[in-house]
């Protein structure tokens, strides 16, 4: 499986509640909800429904997963919700009990197994699988050399801090641009897979 990062990411390279105000106000993070501006349903709600159309499974760090579980399950009947709601699952907790796992398909990967585990699912057959927000998680993949491709949905903001998918452990990952579209909105639909070694 190609594991898939896809990210509504600032100018600045903040991740961090992009989609409400409360969202995730770690560090005292002020801004939440700052991609609605920019969204649009062509070309940044289209990147979206791509990625999730590739997958073969979803990959969270916790706090993703619990805002994730709390909303699509809710929303059945829709066609997108429907296929979130269907696809397998994988949570990366060291704290979440196996009776909490109440979002259809979901299992829970321990977070002291983490790599190992991901490495094991990587090297099954199939399509993508799929990461959004888990900034946590999006950092150690990318740290330890798992990610096969970016999609980072650049939006024209900068937000003055807040959590970033970026590893700072002096590693050198390299990516090859693979494609780019433009929204009306100015966002910068950026496609980037693994730039082949050697």
């Amino acid at each position: 499986m190609r594991i898939v990062i896809s990210e509504f990411i600032s100018l600045d390279g903040v991740v961090q509640a992009p989609g409400g105000p409360e969202e995730d106000t770690d560090g005292g993070f002020a801004h939440g909800g700052w991609s609605h501006p920019f969204f649009d349903p062509e070309v940044v709600g289209g990147a979206f429904d791509d990625s999730t159309a590739k997958a073969e499974g979803l990959l969270f760090g916790r706090r993703t997963w619990q805002t994730m579980a709390g909303a699509w399950p809710e929303r059945a009947g829709d066609p997108f919700a429907d296929r979130m709601n269907a696809l397998p699952k994988y949570v990366v907790s060291k704290t979440l009990g196996d009776d909490e796992l109440t979002w259809a398909n979901t299992t829970r990967i321990p977070g002291d197994e983490a790599v190992a585990r991901i490495h094991e699912l990587r090297e099954r057959a199939g399509g993508d699988l799929l990461v959004m927000g888990s900034p946590t998680l999006a950092r150690t993949l990318l740290s330890e050399g798992l990610v096969d491709e970016l999609r980072l949905m650049v939006m024209p903001v900068l937000l003055g801090g807040g959590k970033t998918i970026f590893p700072d452990d002096g590693g050198l990952h390299t990516f090859e641009l693979v494609s780019t579209v433009t929204s009306t909105t100015g966002v910068n639909v950026c496609t980037y897979r693994r730039a082949s070694e050697g």
